[in-house]
């Protein structure tokens, strides 16, 4: 059974049908056992909700908007208690506010549909359709427009939190403040505290404005190509990688002609057949857009010696996408969306993150071909073990006018990037965890093994650094582990560099009793 209650949402106890769909996220490694989730369906639901849990001794809170969390933030064994912010999905013009508004629990695809109905415009996030904009927006936010148009936080106005302070007597209350890119002092920086420092650390977001929003291209380009792992060896597979590493980092600098191109490489290990590349190209003038993806593709074909082939095969996140091997197909902006709107199967996953500034160093591919062909590794780890078809390194294009901001302008960091990479591997039986969990843990750490396991952050004034930390939208636990970050660069700087310290400020004074915390939170 469950009742509304009024001022605080709606309660789903253990009795509930509900309660154990409700208890999981996306990723089904973690499922979480609170004494109830509340379903809230507005602001004054939110901070009821939050009085509720803390004066009744339930002090560990999580919340969720999409549920797509790679770890357990809201689903860990000690949460009392889920907010679940899934009902408030509004996406409208705010005259009051003069700009965009978008509740928390809104997905990606529903923010897209919905602004570019009614104005024609979007928000440049991400295409995996049912990703929340609680957490999508508050680490950063990037998808298939980034290079043309920036991150989503580029254009955030205002954001809506509600944070909890103790009165007097010692009882949690709750309230919600509206923070301004064009307010001064605290308020200033709990704005910018959530364009970039990650969900579930200095209060709950409700809503979210944006300004100045970009349109999208009216048609574009979609390509999907592959290549069989059969007659892949490794120094096709080094071509290949080493052509697209070398294309991002001379077409990654603000106002690049590429600008309007993003390329997803798909290096998928063995077992799957194919390694695949998917690529958007702007085409509101169709014949250039075209003359750019044919380009694009030769320059990373140039020199592999083996032929397309139709991408057939799932590839992590995206479904299979065949027919468009040997001629893209041109479409409204929109449906291409659609098409590219995957997050893959409801399943068990572990996931890893990358930033880099330049092309891949030849330890990097040499790591990668072993692992992903199952060719012995010098290592204690047996590579020759493991085959698995939804095991993959992606990687994106990025860069253009993401880095044309300053890395201090957002809590985003990383502004001169050119790829970003994510280790995934997936699976469905829980008695497998372990032999997936090693495989990925051990390329990271033979990838990175040059800066101690981990792609370590670019020193102030290092134009020869590689690497430039990790994303906090792909969270990795491992990062402040011992055993897997040998680098002595704390977890924290891999996420967010020297910006940890303005972040840790904001935490102090809108979060001082740690009430929003996870295992990666701001301390």
């Amino acid at each position: 059974m469950s009742n509304a209650e009024a001022g605080s949402g709606i309660t789903v106890t253990g009795i509930d049908d509900r309660y154990g769909a409700l208890c999981q996220g996306f990723n089904q490694r973690w499922t979480a056992r609170p004494d109830y989730i509340k379903i809230v369906r507005s602001t004054a639901d939110v901070i009821g909700a939050l009085e509720e849990a803390l004066n009744s001794g339930r002090t560990r809170v999580a919340v969720r908007s999409g549920g797509h969390c790679y770890e357990n933030f809201a689903a860990a064994p000690d949460v009392r208690v889920i907010i679940d912010m899934g009902r408030m999905d509004r996406v409208h013009h705010d005259p009051a506010m003069g700009a965009y508004c978008v509740e928390a629990g809104s997905t990606n695809w529903h923010i897209s549909t919905q602004l570019y109905r009614e104005t024609g415009r979007t928000l440049p996030a991400g295409s995996c359709y049912s990703v929340g904009a609680g957490g999508h927006i508050s680490g950063g936010g990037y998808g298939l427009l980034s290079r043309r148009h920036g991150l989503t936080v580029d254009y955030l106005h205002a954001v809506e939190v509600v944070v909890v302070r103790r009165d007097p007597h010692g009882d949690y209350r709750a309230e919600a403040v509206v923070a301004r890119r064009d307010a001064g002092g605290d308020l200033h920086d709990l704005w910018w505290a959530h364009t970039g420092g990650g969900g579930g650390n200095f209060g709950v977001v409700t809503r979210y404005w944006f300004k100045d929003l970009p349109r999208p291209p009216i048609n574009v380009w979609l390509s999907a190509v592959a290549w069989e792992w059969e007659g892949m060896t490794y120094d096709r597979f080094a071509r290949l990688v080493g052509n697209f590493g070398e294309f991002c980092a001379e077409h990654g600098a603000p106002g690049s002609q590429y600008a309007g191109l993003f390329a997803i490489l798909k290096l998928t290990h063995r077992a799957a057949g194919k390694i695949g590349l998917i690529t958007q190209v702007e085409a509101s003038n169709p014949a250039a857009g075209r003359d750019r993806l044919d380009a694009f593709l030769a320059r990373v074909e140039e020199g592999v010696g083996l032929p397309r082939a139709t991408l057939d095969v799932g590839t992590g996140e995206h479904p299979e996408m065949p027919g468009m091997h040997d001629e893209p197909r041109l479409m409204p902006w929109v449906q291409a969306t659609q098409t590219l709107n995957g997050s893959g199967d409801n399943r068990r996953g572990k996931h890893k993150s990358a930033y880099l500034r330049k092309p891949f160093p030849g330890s990097h591919i040499q790591a990668m071909w072993n692992f992903l062909s199952g060719t012995p590794d010098s290592g204690d780890y047996d590579t020759t073990a493991y085959a698995n078809p939804e095991a993959l390194v992606q990687v994106d294009t990025y860069g253009c006018r993401i880095n044309a901001v300053s890395p201090h302008e957002t809590a985003v960091a990383q502004r001169d990037s050119v790829m970003k990479l994510q280790y995934q591997t997936y699976w469905t039986d829980p008695a497998e965890d372990a032999v997936h969990e090693r495989w990925i843990r051990e390329l990271y750490s033979r990838a990175y093994a040059e800066t101690g396991g981990v792609p370590v952050p670019a020193a102030p004034n290092d134009p020869g650094a590689v690497t430039d930390g990790c994303y906090v939208n792909y969270p990795d636990r491992d990062l402040g582990e011992e055993e897997w970050n040998r680098s002595g660069v704390p977890w924290y700087r891999l996420y967010y560099g020297d910006n940890y310290d303005r972040l840790l400020r904001a935490k102090q004074r809108w979060d001082p009793h740690d009430v929003f915390r996870h295992a990666q939170s701001i301390r």
